[in-house]
């Protein structure tokens, strides 16, 4: 994929993977290290990959926690219709602002091939200074969503630490 045009030097993201399975090591976490790897390919400087459970305290913790020192915040899991699937309850309440054009680009990547995407609950927005993105749990939903943040989040980034228009 390669580098994004736009993307600030030094900037930061971090993967929250939210598993009850790969929390409890029941399940290897394969979507949180794919995820952390592509965004070092978009140019990130990437923090080890973040396991929490299907909880909304623990989730708006990990999120809290990884705004505050990162420019992007991506989770992977907890975004469907599952009654464990928690991750936009747990984000919702922590956005400063909504993007939900972003949100929406998600939901309609793929969806020719993939329809049950549009079953998604994700949600992106700003929490301080972070672009926060929630992703499924699949590796096939965090390859579309890097898809779909490769052409923006360079300006996202940039707008945030308060770049120019």
């Amino acid at each position: 994929m390669g580098a994004v045009d736009g993307l600030p030097p030094g900037a930061r993201a971090a993967v929250i993977t939210v598993s009850d399975r790969s929390h409890g090591g029941l399940r290897h976490d394969a979507s949180g290290p794919l995820l952390a790897t592509l965004l070092g390919e978009l140019g990130f400087q990437v923090s080890d990959v973040v396991v929490v459970p299907d909880e909304v305290p623990d989730i708006a913790a990990a999120v809290t926690a990884a705004a505050a020192a990162h420019d992007l915040v991506v989770t992977t899991g907890g975004t469907g219709l599952n009654p464990r699937d928690v991750t936009p309850e747990a984000v919702l309440p922590l956005l400063d602002r909504a993007v939900p054009g972003l949100a929406e680009a998600l939901r309609a990547e793929n969806r020719s091939v993939v329809p049950t995407t549009i079953l998604s609950r994700a949600v992106a927005g700003t929490v301080g200074q972070a672009l926060v993105v929630t992703l499924p749990g699949s590796t096939g939903g965090v390859r579309d969503g890097v898809t779909v943040l490769a052409p923006v989040v360079g300006h996202a980034v940039a707008q945030l630490r308060g770049g120019d228009h």
